[in-house]
């Protein structure tokens, strides 16, 4: 497996993975994503013998000295999770926003407990709730957020 820059061809890929993921929400398109990429924003991909397997993207904004980050996106194929890959990604992006020193944000399904535990380890803590955000389901989300410079954890990915 091997994390590099998302490529404009695996767009329509990242677009089939948000529909299984996240079918009962609003599953982000392959234009979404573009403009994603358009704008600039750090996204990276997960690959196993040139396939992606998951996806993770990352905006920072401000000026030096008061910059913030935001988690956009992080998604894992189900036939991949739980080897490691999500925190990869993860990782990647916490390493880049600590090279801005910006603190990061992202919100998280309520009901998400894996990922919630896996922000936790990350030095992510739940700051607001935000009701109903996920649509159409309406769904709750915890805003989560984590200081500047935190850093990456050393420990091994489990």
């Amino acid at each position: 497996m091997r994390l590099e820059p998302l490529r404009r061809e695996d767009l329509r890929r990242c677009a089939e993975l948000e529909k299984i993921l996240f079918s009962g929400e609003d599953p982000w398109s392959e234009s979404a994503f573009a403009s994603e990429l358009d704008w600039g924003h750090y996204y990276l991909g997960a690959y196993v013998d040139d396939k992606l397997v998951g996806y993770a993207g990352l905006s920072v904004a401000g000026a030096p000295g008061d910059m913030e980050a935001s988690v956009h996106t992080l998604g894992v194929d189900p036939a991949f999770q739980r080897q490691g890959i999500g925190e990869l990604l993860l990782r990647a992006l916490l390493a880049r926003a600590d090279e801005e020193s910006a603190a990061v944000f992202l919100e998280v399904r309520t009901d998400n407990k894996s990922a919630i535990a896996l922000y936790e380890k990350h030095g992510f803590t739940t700051i607001g709730l935000r009701r109903r955000y996920y649509q159409p389901s309406g769904a709750d989300a915890f805003t989560m957020a984590r200081p500047e410079n935190a850093g990456v954890p050393v420990e091994e990915t489990t």
